[in-house]
């Protein structure tokens, strides 16, 4: 934003003030930006890993999911013919191609390194990894709900009935099958739209279809055939609901971040470090899979046989605050 005293070549006038298009904004970014750009991918892909946390959470926090909704947008016929008419580089300009390359370097980076740290940090200290994802959605609620310019009925209804939506989900009993090609490509389209969506985590849409250990294993293993199978539903998916939330944002944007604070809300029982399992089943393979469980006290989680570990829990739920609250603070001098 600059004055209206400033030159106005090529800017868009708007009451005192003239606002430069983001295609513009972005040709001002240097190489130190497209890094930070990388490092909050890395973040999302972390995010993604985990059943009960979104990586649309961090892109909001992070301060880059409208863009990420808009460049995602740019992807479309008219991009195509962009290339063909003008050529690569009008091309690349008119998707914001730095900014997606930037982020999903990032993404992947995360997702190819960490999946299996993530693996064993989940089977080996679940309290410990479920404790900071806690504090860092929990915290993050009020940080998305100060996006919302006026708390009026509609986005106070929008809230809670985005908590209760995904409440609800976090207590649907999960999916044990075997699956073929089809419904991995079917399951990389649900999940890619639960992922771009803050507070529905697409690892945990995964675990409820049944696809999360064999999305999880194929990554590990480098399954070429099963990682491009659900690549490709998740291209399509993630194609088609970008759209959709464009035009939410466009037409309803308090109600839209309201409705997406809801999620956050109600995603926090599946993220309750403590858990009982309700029922389970043994599948062909002979492993044990948990299909229904329910959030218990610490106490009751010790009386169960297991080590509540409440002292590291509360220290990683308060470093998962921190986390927010510093990432929030590194976002606002960003933007001044």
């Amino acid at each position: 934003i600059v004055n209206s005293q400033s030159p106005t070549h090529n800017l868009q006038p708007r009451t005192n003030y003239y606002i430069w298009p983001e295609s513009q904004i972005a040709n001002m970014r240097t190489i130190k930006d497209y890094l930070l750009i990388g490092l909050k991918g890395i973040g999302m892909g972390a995010a993604d890993v985990v059943p009960g946390v979104s990586g649309g959470t961090i892109a909001f926090i992070a301060g880059i999911y409208e863009e990420l909704i808009d460049t995602i947008n740019q992807v479309n016929l008219k991009a195509l013919k962009i290339l063909f008419k003008e050529g690569i580089g009008a091309f690349w300009k008119h998707i914001n191609g730095w900014f997606l390359l930037s982020l999903l370097s990032g993404i992947a980076i995360s997702i190819l390194s960490l999946a299996r740290l993530i693996t064993y940090l989940l089977e080996h200290e679940p309290v410990a990894i479920w404790s900071f994802f806690f504090g860092l959605v929990l915290a993050s609620i009020p940080f998305v709900g100060r996006k919302v310019r006026h708390w009026t009925t509609g986005p106070i209804l929008g809230f809670f009935a985005g908590a209760i939506l995904a409440y609800w989900i976090t207590v649907l009993p999960m999916s044990t099958g075997d699956h073929g090609m089809g419904f991995i490509f079917l399951s990389g389209m649900i999940a890619i739209c639960a992922m771009i969506l803050p507070g529905i985590s697409g690892s945990f849409i995964l675990l409820l279809l049944g696809a999360y250990t064999t999305v999880l294993t194929a990554i590990k293993d480098l399954d070429v055939a099963i990682i491009a199978i659900f690549a490709l539903g998740a291209v399509i998916g993630l194609l088609s609901f970008a759209r959709v939330l464009k035009w939410m944002f466009g037409h309803y944007h308090d109600l839209t971040v309201a409705i997406l604070s809801g999620f956050l809300l109600g995603s926090l029982n599946k993220i309750w470090p403590w858990k009982r399992t309700v029922e389970e089943v043994t599948k062909p393979s002979g492993e044990v899979v948990p299909v229904l469980q329910d959030s218990v006290l610490p106490s009751t989680y010790e009386n169960m046989g297991f080590e509540a570990d409440f002292m590291l829990a509360v220290g990683l739920f308060f470093v998962g605050i921190l986390t927010i609250v510093v990432l929030e603070k590194v976002g606002q001098k960003r933007a001044s």
